[in-house]
């Protein structure tokens, strides 16, 4: 999300955001001179808050619950998206204090921008209002073209975000940074949705893992494991991911189950709790970065399938080629076994 901050020297509202490779800022707008310290820090305050409310909605889409009835979690999901309509007017004209009553919105996104528009009712200046306002609707339409899979300038910010779905666009975006890395990159950390780079990662770990057990003669299942032998490794999260996608699972499937868990778990809630007797854990991932966790297990555990080939490929090779070539072989290997089962991924 966004983050609003007062600059004191300055005298100037800027606000800043996490691209991934670090955070960017701009400005805002400069405040009058008759503004307080505390008027200035509960503008910059509300303004973030906007933005938390705003961005849930693209974390927590309607689109990834059971059901749009009314009154089911689904159904309000949709009401905090369709508030975005109102924001803009909120600002300009924000439920105020009347008679000691004050009217709120049960709907977040809707009270949000009616905090803001009374934060900015307190300058009583049109030439802030305004700047304001533009900032405000480049944040609508930075987590809009987020949703629609295009993190380009503002929308940036997603890949720092855990989103319970996963965009169709972005996952092939990570299959195609897969295909010129089979066992991945940086890229995938920061140009990138978490969610549907983890939806890809799961694809080619399966290609690799089946690579790596050929080699074996084991079940993919257990590469990851027999990996971890000979380095440590991330073992639990991709051994179960292989074997859900091993029982008919797809990755998209798998990977959303448990990011949604760990989401749930995130707000206190338990998931399934008929799972409780068998786990450990109510959550195999970090609930709070349940993406970004998924997806740094599932690279380890390719880079585990790359430590097998390693190791049981034969060979009588000068010993300082023999790394870069069996590298290559690898690579090749699973980038044909991932494109031939590519129709996992739809």
């Amino acid at each position: 999300m966004t983050v609003y901050a007062f600059d004191e020297t300055r005298r100037l509202l800027i606000c800043t955001w996490d691209t991934g490779l670090g955070c960017v800022a701009a400005g805002v707008a400069e405040l009058p001179l008759t503004a307080t310290r505390e008027d200035a820090l509960r503008l910059a305050d509300t303004l973030t808050g906007l933005s938390r409310q705003l961005w849930r909605t693209y974390t927590h889409p309607a689109g990834a619950t059971d059901s749009l009835e009314v009154n089911t979690e689904g159904w309000r999901r949709q009401g905090e998206h369709d508030a975005f309509g109102t924001v803009i007017q909120a600002l300009k004209e924000p439920n105020l204090p009347k008679d000691g009553y004050l009217t709120q919105s049960y709907i977040r996104v809707e009270e949000a921008a009616h905090r803001v528009g009374r934060a900015l009712h307190k300058f009583d200046d049109a030439a802030l209002a305004e700047q304001v306002i533009a900032d405000v609707e480049a944040e609508l339409g930075a987590v809009e073209h987020a949703e629609r899979g295009d993190l380009s300038e503002r929308a940036k910010q997603a890949v720092m975000l855990t989103r319970a779905d996963a965009s169709p666009l972005q996952v092939n975006a990570a299959h195609d940074l897969f295909r010129e890395q089979p066992i991945g990159s940086e890229k995938l950390l920061h140009e990138v949705d978490p969610t549907a780079a983890a939806v890809a990662a799961a694809h080619w770990l399966q290609a690799a893992a089946t690579i790596s057990a050929g080699l074996m003669e084991c079940d993919p299942s257990e590469v990851v494991v027999a990996a971890d032998e000979l380095e440590a490794l991330a073992v639990e999260t991709p051994t179960r991911v292989l074997e859900r996608l091993g029982s008919g699972e797809t990755p998209r499937d798998v990977v959303l189950d448990l990011i949604r868990t760990a989401m749930t778990a995130a707000e206190g809630r338990i998931a399934d709790t008929t799972s409780l007797p068998d786990q450990a854990r109510i959550s195999l991932l970090d609930p709070l970065r349940p993406a970004h966790d998924l997806l740094e297990d599932l690279l380890d555990g390719i880079h585990g399938c790359r430590l097998l080939f390693h190791e049981y490929s034969e060979y009588d090779d000068d010993p300082e080629e023999l790394a870069e070539r069996l590298d290559v072989e690898f690579e090749a290997a699973v980038r044909a076994e991932a494109e031939a089962n590519q129709d996992r991924l739809r």
